[in-house]
C-alpha cells in the first residue's frame, strides 16, 4: 500500500513477506484486513510440518507494537503501586464493571523501552523512577498479538514522586494510582481482583525475588 492511511503510514501489506529465519515457513501473500489505529493482517503462509509434509496455512495478525511495563515497589514499606482504570475488552468479556487494577504500561511509540517506560511511570503514577532494572520481555498473546512486552521493576521513595499521575487526559485516560501492600496484592490474585496477566507475573516475580516472605 503506497497510499498513506489515516496514520501516514505505507506498506503495512509489506510486513513480514520477506521473513526467511525459518527455512520451514515461507510467506506467500499479506493483506491488510484492518488499518486503524493498530494494524490487522492476514498472510498467508506454507509452512513444512514434522513429517515432512508441506502445508497452506492462513493466519491474522494484530500489531500494535511493542510496549513496556513497570512495578515500583518499596520494601522497607511494603507497598507496590498500581494503577486502576477501566478497559472495554474486558468489560465486554465478562467482566464485572471494566475497572482493571495494572501495572503502569504503555507502548514504546518508538522510544527505547527504557525511555518509554520512565514516560509512563511519569505520566500515569507521577513517580519517575531512577534505579530501573529490566527483568525480561515476553509474548503476551502469541497465538495472535505480536506485541512484545519489555518488563521493568524499580524502587521507589518520597524523592521520586514529581506529581499526581493519572495520565493524559487528551488520550482519554483517567488513570487511578494505588499504592498497596504487597501482601494484599497476592491476596488480590488469588481471589480474583487482580486479572491483569502482566500484573500477575510482575507481582509473583518481586514474592520470588524482592518481598521476604
Amino acid at each position: 500500500m503506497d497510499i498513506p492511511d489515516a496514520r501516514g503510514r505505507t506498506g503495512l501489506d509489506r510486513v513480514g513477506r520477506d521473513l526467511d529465519r525459518n527455512p520451514n515457513v515461507v510467506v506467500e501473500n499479506v493483506e491488510v484486513v484492518s488499518d486503524g489505529w493498530h494494524v490487522l493482517r492476514r498472510t498467508t503462509l506454507r509452512y513444512r510440518r514434522r513429517d515432512g509434509e508441506w502445508t497452506t496455512q492462513q493466519r491474522e495478525t494484530y500489531d500494535r507494537g511493542n510496549g513496556a511495563t513497570i512495578l515500583l515497589y518499596d520494601l522497607a514499606a511494603r507497598t507496590v503501586v498500581l494503577t486502576r482504570q477501566f478497559r472495554f475488552p474486558l468489560y465486554v468479556n465478562e467482566h464485572p464493571d471494566g475497572m482493571v487494577i495494572e501495572a503502569a504500561a504503555g507502548l514504546l511509540d518508538g522510544d527505547s523501552p527504557e525511555v518509554a517506560i520512565a514516560r509512563e511511570a511519569t505520566e500515569e503514577l507521577g513517580i519517575t523512577p531512577t534505579d530501573v532494572r529490566h527483568v525480561f520481555d515476553l509474548f503476551m498473546s502469541p497465538g495472535s498479538v505480536t506485541e512484545r512486552v519489555h518488563f521493568y521493576v524499580a524502587p521507589y521513595n518520597a524523592a521520586d514522586v514529581v506529581g499526581d499521575g493519572g495520565g493524559l487526559e487528551d488520550e482519554g485516560e483517567d488513570i487511578e494510582v494505588l499504592t498497596l501492600d504487597f501482601d494484599e496484592t497476592l491476596a488480590m490474585i488469588a481471589d480474583g481482583r487482580i486479572v491483569d496477566g502482566k500484573t500477575v507475573i510482575l507481582l509473583q516475580w518481586a514474592a520470588l525475588n524482592l518481598f521476604d516472605r
